[in-house]
């Protein structure tokens, strides 16, 4: 087999396995685009300069200090969430695996390797069904109540306004000159809801990012 055929057919196969756990785990589980071009674009440009790099050894350790260098900066100016962050971390490890085992030859446990992965998310993600929470970004202008002491008023008019069951809320860029801020929500969706009315909605857990704001 040509390396032309070889990097064809090593791509798709990790393109087809990006696009499984993207579209067929993440998305339909969050239905949130805001990070899909994240995950594809960090899997693909690791796994070209990981295969194209001929040395097991240096592709290994190039792979990884992209890795970490990605890991590292977190797209500073907007932190990723835990769960993206985990499915980021697997994207990026992906790649590397298969352009180091396929150049070796090893298509056998390349595919193992990625249906393991494939496996896990799909057992957590849609078996388990461990996402209870959706989120959404929305611009408020009652910029009184996101003070840390308003937090219980903050959730009980969110609310009221949306009609959503909204489970706790972070506030984000805070705009005093327009009396706006943006703050995203967590709610649970009508279906999950009916099935968790036992469920004491009277708390209200103070996020860290309100406690460190009212510092």
């Amino acid at each position: 087999m040509d390396s032309l055929t070889l990097f064809l057919l090593a791509f798709g196969f990790n393109l087809a396995v990006t696009t499984l756990i993207v579209r067929g785990i993440y998305y339909p589980s969050y239905r949130d685009k805001e990070y899909v071009l994240t995950f594809f674009a960090l899997n693909a440009s690791i796994f070209l300069i990981t295969f194209l790099l001929s040395d097991t050894n240096l592709s290994m350790g190039f792979g990884f200090s992209l890795f970490a260098i990605f890991s590292i900066l977190r797209y500073r100016t907007d932190p990723l969430p835990v769960r993206e962050m985990t499915y980021l971390f697997v994207l990026m490890a992906q790649p590397v695996v298969d352009a180091v085992l396929i150049t070796q030859g090893n298509w056998g446990e390349a595919i193992l390797a990625n249906a393991a992965i494939l496996s896990i998310f799909f057992v957590i993600e849609r078996v388990w069904n461990t996402q209870s929470e959706l989120r959404k970004s929305i611009t408020y202008e009652k910029i009184e109540l996101i003070k840390a002491d308003n937090y219980p008023l903050l959730i009980a008019d969110l609310r009221q306004r949306t009609g959503l069951s909204i489970t706790r809320c972070e506030v984000g860029r805070i705009d005093f000159l327009h009396d706006v801020a943006e703050i995203k929500i967590y709610y649970i969706p009508p279906v999950q809801e009916t099935q968790e009315e036992s469920r004491e909605t009277d708390r209200y857990p103070m996020p860290k990012s309100l406690l460190h704001r009212s510092q």
